[in-house]
């Protein structure tokens, strides 16, 4: 999908659709009222019997024969004098589908020129962007077996080829170039939450650590800027990740640690740093899950899934920050040598587990993780990752949980969630949680039972990574939707981290 802005309407209307807006009672947008001039009253025929009435994501497609018009004029009722921000967006979904299924292959849309509650033509622009890329995903990676993933192998072969956005009363060239850069942000946004999809909709048996850090050299073969380096097995037990090796012991997947390096800022710079759990299949291990819905434990890498989302918008973007990516993949299966619950492991940080349930792999993975990545020094830590369902029974589908150390680090969080429409709720770890991952028989339990389960995972987690601000993103109930024709990866919370990103580490 091309994306562009133009000051100016096209002189040629070639299979175009002009999407122009109905405000409330039928009101005329300042576009409606040029189109229908020139249009001898089409628009204002349409309203008068009562085809559209302007209520928020109403749609109504008109369909001309003059050469000097578009072939197909798209009302789109926009609601009140200023709509808010959901109405925006379901206003935005609204046109998508409709002109998907129109046929058109241009669209020329003049929705950012209406207003919306506290949102300047910027925000109106890059959230119909991205409403605009979202609704054009497709996932065709299968069909590319073999070959590298790309966030533009999403995109599905169909009529429809160019938006453009029409900001016709803009003259300020300041204002044309805010508009431009926002709709390159969005649609360089679009790329890193396409690339994450694609990524936790492949088939296990392609998705392996080792595809992962295939994906990762390659980014790194892409980008100068970009460092790529990836720890073996062999040279995690050397450096003591006995934690994370005994997750993958019992598959015949390597696991891999790998760790993607962007410095487009000064060496001096802190970076911050991103951790994603890539378990990219879990069976749960000796502690085996039931089998129903088992198939979806593909989605259990959507924490290393965003992380490269995030790396390859930000590399794309060329941001000026550090930015440093670490994911540790591995795949958690049962086998004659695989871990039991009972067993006692040493960790990177030299603490040791007793791993009570070999389901609570995530942290295991992580715990080496986040004592490694101290090596870079960072400004800020976040790990993510689909950590617990008891996320999902406290936030349901709608928000990720936010654990932290760093209380101005949570809020932050909470406020890039809010704006970029990837919400996140903070869940607290007070030290009164530690006490249930007490063990007769080693420094902690992996686990410490069904009260608070999303909690204790953090306090797990916690006790790696005090030597640093840090914030831990259980993104268990949002990475992915289950069932049905919208079954597959979310892309989340990439917009969230980019919001972060590019307003607490970007100069």
């Amino acid at each position: 999908m091309q994306l562009a802005v133009l000051s100016q309407q096209p002189k040629r209307w070639t299979n175009a659709c002009l999407i122009v807006g109905i405000g409330a009672s039928g009101a005329l947008t300042q576009a409606a009222k040029t189109i229908d001039s020139a249009a001898n009253g089409l628009v204002r025929q349409a309203v008068k019997q009562g085809d559209i009435s302007g209520k928020p994501g109403e749609t109504l497609m008109l369909v001309t024969t003059d050469k000097n018009l578009p072939p197909r004029i798209l009302l789109a009722g926009i609601g009140g004098d200023s709509t808010s921000e959901k109405e925006h967006r379901t206003i935005c979904q609204a046109v998508v589908r409709a002109v998907r299924s129109s046929g058109a292959e241009r669209v020329v849309s003049t929705l950012a020129a209406e207003t919306v509650a506290g949102n300047d033509i910027e925000w109106r622009c890059h959230t119909e962007a991205l409403e605009v890329v979202e609704a054009a995903y497709r996932f065709t990676a299968h069909d590319t077996i073999g070959k590298k993933v790309t966030a533009k192998s999403a995109q599905k072969k169909e009529t429809l080829k160019a938006w453009d956005f029409l900001i016709s009363g803009t003259k300020k060239t300041a204002q044309l170039k805010a508009v431009k850069l926002a709709v390159t942000q969005a649609e360089a946004l679009s790329h890193g939450c396409s690339l994450a999809r694609d990524l936790g909709n492949l088939a296990p048996n392609i998705c392996t650590p080792d595809y992962l850090a295939k994906q990762a050299r390659s980014m790194g073969k892409d980008f100068k800027k970009l460092k790529v380096s990836v720890l073996d097995e062999a040279q995690m037990k050397k450096i003591g990740m006995h934690s994370l090796l005994s997750v993958s012991r019992g598959s015949r997947q390597p696991a891999k640690l790998i760790c993607m390096e962007y410095n487009g800022a000064a060496k001096s710079k802190k970076p911050l740093v991103l951790v994603g759990k890539g378990i990219t299949f879990d069976t749960g291990g000796i502690s085996l899950k039931p089998g129903a819905a088992m198939d979806e434990m593909k989605y259990d890498m959507c924490g290393a899934a965003g992380v490269f989302g995030v790396m390859q918008t930000c590399v794309e973007l060329d941001l000026n920050c550090n930015l440093v990516c670490v994911v540790a993949a591995a795949e958690n299966m049962p086998d004659g040598d695989a871990s039991r619950p009972g067993d006692v492991v040493a960790t990177l940080s030299g603490q040791t587990v007793e791993i009570l349930n070999t389901d609570a792999e995530g942290r295991l993975v992580l715990c080496d993780a986040l004592t490694y990545i101290k090596k870079y020094k960072p400004a800020a830590v976040i790990d993510v990752a689909t950590l617990t369902g008891a996320c999902i029974i406290a936030l349901g589908h709608v928000a990720s949980a936010v654990m932290a150390n760093d209380d101005t680090l949570a809020d932050h969080l909470v406020e890039a969630g809010m704006a970029a429409n990837d919400r996140t709720w903070p869940l607290p770890l007070w030290d009164d949680y530690q006490s249930q991952l007490d063990s007769n028989f080693a420094d902690m339990g992996n686990i410490g039972g069904r009260a608070a389960g999303s909690i204790t995972a953090g306090c797990f987690l916690s006790r790696f990574a005090k030597d640093y601000s840090w914030a831990h993103l259980d993104i268990a109930g949002v990475a992915w939707r289950s069932g049905g024709k919208a079954k597959g990866a979310t892309g989340r919370p990439v917009p969230l981290l980019m919001e972060y990103l590019q307003k607490h580490h970007v100069s």
